[in-house]
């Protein structure tokens, strides 16, 4: 099914009370999702995406992690690493977030839904919830996945320091072919160096906007 305009634009305006939500839960990982809808838009916009993919992929990329609003207090906001035990709770956000999108029954959740379940898959097959590999994953989950990645060690936190942009980029490059997919890793890497989202001294010493990191 082909997510034209009219469709896309209704299912913005009737999920945005899921942000509105979503930033009375938790407004840092709102934030954080702003800034990973930004980041993979424009890396769209650079691999040529269709416009029914353009259309899922701003809807999925603003809602990735609205399965957040699921996951206990005192997992979601605490300010420490996790645990096994956590972390896998912490997992379940993916999955918790695709239901959240599907229960809407709007023309096209199920599109986004399918983006959502698969951002955090990796391209070597490790990543979870079904490990799936390579170009099995949806490419806008694919993109999804390397906004997400870059955004999370862009900013301070309680427990951790914002990375530069040069380290993160670093880090980044060494999980091309693991974690992310090389191909859109080389578009990336000429996306962010103009970026608005780029990570600079002022945005890693005054935000703290940023969720946990996750691999």
């Amino acid at each position: 099914m082909e997510l034209d305009d009219q469709i896309f634009n209704s299912l913005l305006k009737y999920t945005k009370a899921l942000s509105v939500a979503l930033g009375y839960r938790d407004l840092l990982t709102r934030l954080h999702s702003e800034r990973v809808h930004g980041l993979s838009k424009k890396i769209g916009e650079h691999c040529g995406l269709t416009n029914n993919e353009m259309n899922v992929l701003n809807i999925a990329s603003s809602f990735h992690d609205i399965g957040k609003i699921g996951i206990p207090d005192y997992i979601l906001l605490k300010p420490a690493r996790f645990d096994t035990a956590e972390w896998a709770i912490m997992k379940q956000h993916s999955e918790i977030g695709e239901r959240i999108m599907l229960s809407t029954e709007l023309e096209g959740s199920q599109q986004a839904a399918i983006l959502i379940r698969h951002h955090h898959e990796h391209y070597n097959g490790m990543g979870y919830p079904d490990k799936l590999a390579g170009e099995n994953i949806p490419i806008c989950s694919r993109i999804i996945s390397i906004a997400d990645s870059y955004d999370a060690m862009a900013v301070t936190r309680s427990y951790h320091q914002a990375r530069t942009h040069e380290e993160i980029m670093a880090i980044l490059h060494e999980e091309a072919g693991e974690k992310l997919d090389p191909d859109l890793m080389h578009i990336f890497c000429k996306v962010i160096e103009s970026s608005e989202f780029r990570a600079t001294k002022s945005n890693q010493s005054l935000n703290t906007d940023c969720p946990p990191l996750e691999d």
